[in-house]
């Protein structure tokens, strides 16, 4: 007996639940954000609105902590600037400073200002100011960026920084107070300064220089960008006296300027980028706080990616 002959069913297919399709539509869009700001962050601008948080890291020397509303990282690499001014005068929240702060914190980073000690306020900075002094100074300003740096190590997880990533940034007296810090970690004045379980990613100079490059050695040698002019007359570009005194003069001090250092970091293997105006001067101190793109490439590709890249390349004040 044949067989009866069905009617063909045509299966209705079932949709999943309208909080399932709009779930997992938000997690795709969520991860989707997320490559994105993990592809661009750190040299792009990833972020709006910055916020600024103020806190008394050592008396009554402060800092500002600039970072961006929203930013859900743990671990940012930190970026502590130390504004110039021969140690007299400047401030952390100068127009500059704050403009550079925030154009690096919209990038991803967190960015602390700091006020230092102005030792020389009201003196002279000059060759008529004794070597020793000039030194003393040095090292004031070198303990008040390890102060602060403490007191943001220690807060680490509180303020979401990376304590492993610190990169040290200066202008001028700030940049003459970040390479000395970094660098004259084993020069016999600097031994006492509270070191202690401090260490920094990297550092960056506008227009700085150390007391002495021979004391870079492979325990310290640190990714270096230098901007400098080479026609300045403050902070030798190469090897000279501090303020080009003479050497029958109270001030003579010799330092050494982003040249020397570049050619120690380069004998060590270690990255340094830097950045030269043939027929620059001192200006080269407030000129980088513009260069924030160089910078940020700079700190993703030496510092936060380790490439080894040992490069000099030409700048110039005219647009």
């Amino acid at each position: 007996m044949a067989g009866k002959t069905r009617p063909v069913r045509f299966l209705k297919a079932r949709r999943p639940p309208y909080h399932k399709i709009y779930g997992l539509t938000f997690c795709i869009l969520l991860l989707s954000i997320s490559f994105g700001l993990a592809q661009s962050r750190y040299t792009e601008d990833v972020f709006k609105d910055i916020r600024v948080k103020r806190f008394t890291y050592s008396d009554t020397l402060e800092l500002d902590l600039y970072s961006a509303t929203g930013d859900t990282a743990w671990d940012k690499p930190l970026l502590l600037l130390v504004h110039g001014g021969g140690f007299a005068v400047g401030k952390k929240d100068n127009p500059l400073e704050k403009g550079f702060c925030t154009t690096m914190a919209k990038k991803g980073y967190a960015v602390a200002s700091i006020s230092y000690r102005l030792t020389r306020k009201d003196k002279s900075f000059g060759c008529d100011c004794p070597a020793k002094e000039k030194i003393t100074t040095f090292l004031a300003a070198t303990e008040d960026v390890l102060k602060a740096t403490r007191f943001l190590k220690d807060r680490a997880k509180t303020l979401k920084l990376d304590p492993d990533t610190i990169i040290l940034i200066g202008s001028s007296a700030g940049a003459e107070a970040v390479l000395n810090t970094a660098f004259m970690q084993y020069h016999p004045e600097f031994r006492k300064l509270p070191y202690k379980n401090l260490g920094y990613a990297g550092v960056i100079s506008f227009a700085g220089g150390v007391l002495d490059a021979d004391y870079i050695t492979p325990k310290n040698a640190l990714p270096s960008l230098m901007f400098h002019g080479e026609k300045d007359r403050l902070v030798p570009f190469g090897t000279a006296p501090h303020h080009y005194c003479p050497e029958t003069s109270p001030g003579y001090l010799l330092l050494d300027g982003s040249e020397t250092i570049s050619e120690k970091l380069g004998q060590l293997g270690i990255a340094y980028t830097l950045a030269v105006d043939q027929q620059g001067n001192h200006d080269w101190a407030n000129l980088p706080y513009a260069h924030t793109d160089l910078i940020a490439d700079f700190i993703k590709a030496s510092i936060l990616e380790g490439k080894i890249h040992q490069t000099k390349i030409t700048l110039s004040k005219e647009p």
